[in-house]
């Protein structure tokens, strides 16, 4: 499974990590496991897991903490995070939701269930990574590369960079465009 989503099952219960890491697992997942969420919170800050499944209640440190950390991360992928709870209600799943859970899952858990909520993480992840990619594209012109900005006018590429990238433009020519159009000109009699 060289090419496996990564998922991190944190529980508390070792039973409950077998259960849930084995249902990931048949599901095609590349499964991590920590047993409480400080361990997970450490393993997240080393590998890129975009997939987390949370109890709710674990000594040191709970999903709901969890999940609060996680989204604090703004400079990092995003995780979609299921919460795993014994308990139901409005209150605590409205709990949940302000720490940043994306999808709950009860206690005992389907497997079924809980592989198409898998399949739901990856979708919403594919659909975010094809959002982030459509931000950076850029409108230019195809004859004098200036970028439309988000003024809707038309300014240098070089201005473009040094504005929203903090970056110094220099100018130089490639190997290629050297060979193709100034090399010729050198080499023309004068």
């Amino acid at each position: 499974m060289t090419n496996a989503i990564s998922v991190l099952v944190v529980d508390d219960d070792p039973v409950a990590i077998a259960q849930l890491g084995a249902i990931a697992q048949a599901a095609g997942y590349d499964v991590k496991s920590a047993p409480n969420g400080r361990e997970a919170w450490g393993l997240l800050q080393v590998a890129r897991i975009p997939i987390v499944i949370s109890d709710w209640y674990m000594p040191e440190l709970d999903g709901p903490e969890l999940c609060r950390r996680i989204r604090a991360r703004t400079r990092e992928p995003y995780i979609y995070f299921i919460m795993v709870t014994s308990r139901g209600g409005k209150q605590q799943y409205l709990a949940g939701m302000e720490a940043g859970a994306d999808d709950f899952i009860a206690k005992p858990v389907d497997p079924d269930e809980l592989r198409a909520r898998l399949t739901v993480a990856e979708r919403i992840l594919g659909l975010r990574k094809e959002l982030a990619q459509l931000e950076v594209l850029l409108p230019i012109c195809s004859y004098c590369k200036r970028i439309r900005n988000e003024s809707e006018e038309w300014e240098p590429l070089e201005t473009y960079i040094e504005t929203h990238f903090e970056r110094m433009v220099t100018h130089s020519i490639c190997p290629e465009c050297y060979t193709k159009l100034v090399q010729p000109q050198l080499d023309r009699p004068r």
